[in-house]
């Protein structure tokens, strides 16, 4: 990293280093970025003090006690992980700590730290030169580090000085200003009265409102529950066509249950030929009496079992209990497929009877009371809106297809959405209490740092 240019062997005539210094200090006026400056600090200044390596350094931020490396002379790219770069970094703080001055300092290798003295012939090779760029308010903004073989001058130590100046203000002025309202040509009654009303607008009460998706869906719909074990055979009705009452929904696979029907009437004629036998047996031989009790109760087991044949029998036709639409998904997901006592097939639906469903996700949800408006926007018709209100919200959430955690809100139609039907989506927007426009323009963010900053 170290370069080899010669320097020169005789000093500069002063008319000529004046020159030079009024023609770097129009350069550093001229420049519009800091990478810009960057490059005339490390490299054009070699133009009036001769020196082999210069580094600019400057630390992340205001308070930060550390230095950065931001360029070097000669080098187009900086690498902070090369030796030469790292070595340097801990040079500055090692100076920056024991001397917090804004004095242009030269620096041999007695004054170096003990940990650095070791590397200092390798990376420095003479004198170095640390030189704060300070601004005028008294900040120090970096420091240039100058090395070479020639101890330095007193005459270029002065003409630092007045370079480092210039090379601080033209820092400043390029870099991120702190008063926002002279960049923005803003005068300070107008920058006041701005501010003021922004602060006023944050103030003014609103609804909180929340999206979340939406359903319409039936309003107290008849559940259609398996009434026994066994295999689906054949479901009569399509899906969302209207039946009546007593109309055949769907039936069972029957061969079991007519085989099971008839093994209990044989099993019934049994008993009862050998309840009978026994009964007319006991008027000729008192032994025959004491069985009659017996055959008696197996007669009434055996006619039991009948009796819960035939009416699981019965039930492989499942009727309709009341008129209605019926819902389901498809016939091809129920025929053929083993069902459970209790688990639900199918709902029995009065299409002029409808609700909405909203899933509120966990992390939209706001404080909604019951009559609370609700927008819903459908998406078979999304110009308009359909207006509702809530009727229920559940304390508890539940877990969703997609594996979201959401609450359920249930809402009342309006007599205007009398062409919904069963169905249809969109989303819903809920409006809650009214508050502040600072709450509703910043809850999520406020809601997304509390866990970083309270207690």
């Amino acid at each position: 990293m170290v370069s080899a240019e010669v320097l020169p062997k005789s000093t500069l005539p002063k008319h000529t280093s004046a020159a030079t210094l009024l023609q770097l200090e129009r350069m550093v006026r001229a420049a519009r970025t800091q990478q810009e400056l960057q490059f005339l600090f490390v490299n054009e200044t070699r133009r009036l003090l001769p020196y082999r390596q210069a580094v600019l350094v400057a630390p992340p931020t205001s308070s930060s006690p550390h230095y950065d490396v931001r360029a070097a002379s000669s080098v187009p790219v900086v690498d902070r992980t090369a030796p030469l770069m790292q070595w340097t970094e801990r040079l500055i703080h090692h100076l920056r700590t024991t001397s917090t001055g804004h004095e242009i300092r030269r620096i041999s290798e007695p004054e170096c730290a003990d940990e650095l003295k070791s590397d200092w012939d390798e990376f420095v090779v003479g004198h170095g030169l640390w030189c704060p760029l300070k601004h005028p308010d008294d900040q120090i903004l970096g420091g240039l580090w100058l090395t070479r073989d020639q101890p330095w001058l007193d005459y270029e130590v002065t003409i630092l000085e007045r370079l480092s100046e210039a090379y601080a203000y033209a820092w400043r002025a390029v870099g991120p200003s702190k008063n926002y309202r002279w960049r923005w040509g803003l005068s300070r009654t107008t920058t006041w009265l701005l501010a003021a009303t922004v602060l006023g607008a944050l103030a003014i009460p609103v609804p909180m409102s929340t999206l979340a998706p939406a359903k319409i869906v039936a309003k107290d719909p008849l559940i259609v529950s398996a009434p026994i074990d066994g295999v689906i055979a054949e479901i009569v009705v399509p899906p969302n066509s209207a039946v009546s009452k007593g109309d055949v929904l769907f039936r069972y696979e029957d061969t079991t249950f007519r085989s099971d029907y008839q093994v209990a009437e044989r099993n019934l004629d049994v008993a009862m030929a050998q309840y009978r036998r026994a009964a007319q047996g006991s008027f000729v031989e008192a032994d025959h009496k004491a069985d009659v009790p017996l055959l008696k109760a197996e007669v009434e087991l055996r006619e039991t079992e009948r009796n819960y044949a035939y009416e699981r029998l019965a039930k492989v036709e499942v009727k309709a209990d009341q008129a209605g639409l019926v819902l389901y998904t498809e016939k091809s997901d129920w025929i053929g497929k083993p069902v459970v006592v209790g688990q639900r097939i199918m709902e029995l639906a009065d299409p002029r009877r409808l609700e909405v469903r909203i899933d509120l996700p966990v992390d939209d949800a706001i404080v909604l009371r019951e009559g609370a408006p609700v927008s819903l926007f459908l998406n078979a018709n999304p110009f308009s809106s359909v207006p509702a209100t809530i009727s229920h919200a559940s304390y508890h959430a539940e877990v969703l297809p997609n594996n979201t955690l959401a609450y359920r809100v249930m809402a009342q139609l309006s007599e205007e959405a009398s062409e919904s039907r069963i169905g249809w989506q969109g989303s819903a927007k809920l409006y809650g209490e009214r508050v502040t426009l600072f709450t509703y323009l910043f809850r999520r963010p406020i809601s997304a740092l509390r866990p970083w900053i309270g207690r």
